[in-house]
């Protein structure tokens, strides 16, 4: 399949993408989410594909270790503003081992680990697709 979009355009639709998975992530996971996971699924996303285009010496593992400490720091500022600062109470990871102020704990940051491992191969043909039609689009 191509896509022909320019750079803002495949930027738009990764955080879509994202902002729509994270979401349903949440939902099939513990049964409720957040509008605010849709803006933390989103930039998650936009960061796993720029992970995803750094020099290819980086392993795949190297690379999603980067990827779980991103998303680990976005789900802590997330949660330090809206748990803590606004008492939003979306989340606590206060009752699982290795947390943080009950904001990020080591069980989901291996969770993230994991779901960039599955993530990043695919954003990698996603880009490679939007170079291939981008390609074509001048030839």
């Amino acid at each position: 399949m191509v896509y022909r979009c320019g750079r803002g355009m495949r930027a738009a639709l990764i955080f879509a993408v994202g902002a729509v998975g994270y979401p349903m992530l949440e939902l099939i996971w513990r049964g409720e989410t957040h509008v605010l996971m849709s803006l933390a699924g989103g930039v998650c996303l936009l960061a796993i594909y720029a992970i995803s285009r750094l020099p290819r010496r980086l392993t795949l593992p190297a690379k999603a270790l980067f990827g779980a400490a991103v998303i680990t720091s976005v789900e802590l500022a997330i949660g330090l503003v809206a748990n803590r600062g606004l008492g939003m109470d979306i989340w606590d990871y206060s009752h699982l081992p290795l947390n943080f102020m009950g904001q990020i704990c080591l069980l989901f940051s291996v969770v993230w680990f994991l779901l960039c491992l599955m993530l990043l191969p695919l954003c990698s043909r996603l880009r490679a697709s939007f170079d291939s039609a981008e390609r074509q689009s001048w030839t």
